[in-house]
Order: C-alpha cells, then structure tokens, then sequence
C-alpha cells in the first residue's frame, strides 16, 4: 500500500472556473478604478491609455513568471502605475496608491469566477480519508488575501491546512521552490503527496519533478507529446468529481 498523507490541490480551472469574458471584465473594473482614483488626485488619463498600460503590466509580469518567479501584488500594482507614467508611484500620494490597489484586487468580487460544483465534496471526501490538503496557486492579477475571503465565502477555506500563493512567496508553478515550501508546512515527503490539477507543465511537470504523484483533470490544456514521460501523470481524470477514487487508487485504497 502507498503511503500517502497529503494532496495539494491547484486553484484555477480546479476548484475555480474562469473564462475570457470574465477576466475581460475584470480588467475593465481595474482600469476604470485606477482612472477614478487618478482623477481624484487631479491626473486626467484616458482609459485607452490606462488600457496599454495595463497590458505592459501583464507582459511584463509574464516575463517574470516564465522564470518561475513572481511579483507580490503591490509590485504589480506599481509596475501598472509606472506604465501609465513613469514615475507616476513616487508622484502620488499612499491614499491614491491604495485606492488603485483596492480597485485591482475586488475586481474578483465583481466578477469573481464560478466555484466547481464538486469542489467542496471533493475536499471534504479527502480530509475524511485522514490526509491534509494544502493549495498551490499562480494567482494572476488577484492577492492571495482575495483568494482566502472568497475561499472561505465558498466553504472551502477550513478544509486547507496550508495555503500557497504565488505572488505572497514571489515563485510560481512550476517552481520546485513553490511545492517544497507547501510540503514542508504540511510536514510532508513527495513522495507521499498527490498533486491535483489541470496545467500540464505547472501541475504535472512541475509536481513530478519534485517527486509528486500527479492526478492531471483534462479538458484545459494537452499534452503537447504524448509519449513524453515527464508529462505524464499518474491518474488521468475528466472532471474534478473524479479525483477521489484517483487518490484512493493512488493511496492504495481500491
């Protein structure tokens, strides 16, 4: 039988659904806040402006991220700002700079993307089979303090023992950094942890290069070869309800 005592748990696409139109409006929420902000404080931008600025932003923190690194949230904040003008961050004043963080961050509750229908039956069927469960997220544009109120609005946050987030530990999936400092909170070997979730390179690379045993949910990305063993994972599922009896067969539980 395979000991397992953990399994950690991806955020987006796994427990969360997002689309297209949703992280659209969001954004739209971000630019016209940081507009309303400015405004306040007597600097007039146009929101197309504002828009170019923000898309700086998210290339340039991609950039960051596809070295495995992250930003923490303020940081990203102020590299937007920077685009919009730089210098614009030593320009203004602590309460404008807050009102455009605020306006970034609740964006999510705005438009905040749709809980799994299994999300938390899954997490509660997997406490019942005696593991702890820990969460590793690239959280995007949205603070990992977002996620833990809508977590916890969702009925889903008490059923975590550890919680990492990327741009709080400034590493992202799939860093091997990232999943060694979620397994030491757990108190956890790789061995005897499942990883689950729905990105190919960030959660079934990177899980199985730090000695996971991956359970990979289809339907988001795909294997771009097939017969590459690195990405290959231990469980193949199509939909999160599934991922249960694939630990269970993992742990050596029938």
């Amino acid at each position: 039988m395979s000991n397992i005592t953990a399994v950690t748990f991806d955020l987006w696409q796994t427990l969360l659904l997002d689309n297209r139109e949703l992280g659209r409006a969001r954004a739209q929420v971000r630019l016209e806040g940081a507009q309303a902000a400015l405004s306040k404080a007597g600097l007039a931008y146009g929101l197309e402006h504002i828009r170019e600025a923000y898309r700086a932003c998210y290339r340039h923190c991609h950039r960051i991220r596809e070295q495995d690194l992250d930003l923490s949230f303020r940081e990203q904040v102020e590299v937007f700002i920077e685009n919009i003008a730089p210098g614009l961050v030593d320009r203004l004043d602590e309460e404008t700079i807050l009102e455009i963080l605020g306006a970034y961050a609740d964006s999510f509750f705005v438009h905040p993307p749709v809980p799994h229908v299994d999300a938390v039956g899954v997490l509660r069927d997997v406490k019942a089979m005696g593991l702890r469960i820990g969460l590793i997220s690239n959280t995007g544009m949205t603070p990992g303090v977002t996620f833990r109120s809508y977590l916890e609005q969702q009925g889903m946050l008490e059923y975590f023992d550890t919680l990492t987030f990327s741009d709080e530990v400034k590493l992202a999936k799939p860093s091997p950094q990232i999943f060694q400092i979620t397994l030491s909170s757990l108190g956890a070997a790789p061995e005897a942890t499942v990883h689950v979730g729905d990105h190919v390179t960030n959660d079934v690379v990177g899980a199985k290069r730090c000695g996971l045993k991956t359970v990979w949910i289809t339907g988001f990305y795909e294997r771009e070869d097939p017969s590459d063993p690195e990405s290959e994972p231990d469980e193949t599922v199509d939909q999160l309800g599934l991922v249960v009896p694939a630990i269970a067969r993992l742990a050596g539980r029938g």
